[in-house]
């Protein structure tokens, strides 16, 4: 199915997100530009992950912060997704990034784990993890949503 088949106001979250990630000429978005993989849509609950390269480097080396923080981001703001009905939208209204270790830009995989915590009539809150390839956490935040009926 095309996109242009689809009408994406009528799929709940968590449908809307399943058919946008799998849809022949789908729209580009953010992870593509970081190369994300999405490796888990469930109601609630989001995995994404990403392997570090070259051009995620800061001035000293290592993936820079906004890299981590975009990842968290999106998977704390899908986790809220999924939870929605259709026609139903939200966006960040604030975003808290804890930084645990640095991670070298050597192909290292992180992955992201987005959860909500609550989600209301018009506000949610999500939190996140990344880790890398041996379990150890990387960073971990917390997000509210507004959510736009």
């Amino acid at each position: 199915m095309t996109t242009a088949e689809i009408d994406y106001s009528k799929l709940s979250g968590l449908e809307l997100l399943r058919t946008a990630m799998t849809a022949e000429n789908r729209p580009r978005f953010i992870g593509d530009l970081l190369g994300m993989q999405v490796e888990e849509l469930e109601h609630g609950r989001v995995v994404f992950a990403v392997e570090t390269r070259q051009d995620f480097a800061n001035p000293l080396g290592s993936t820079h912060g906004g890299i981590c923080a975009t990842l968290l981001d999106s998977v704390m703001g899908c986790a809220v997704h999924t939870t929605l009905d259709a026609g139903v939208g939200y966006t960040t209204l604030e975003l808290k990034v804890n930084y645990i270790r640095a991670v070298p830009v050597d192909g290292r995989r992180l992955t992201a784990t987005g959860t909500t915590i609550h989600v209301g009539r018009t506000t949610a809150t999500a939190e996140g993890r990344v880790v890398d390839e041996q379990g150890r956490l990387v960073a971990h935040a917390t997000t509210t949503c507004v959510i736009f009926r």
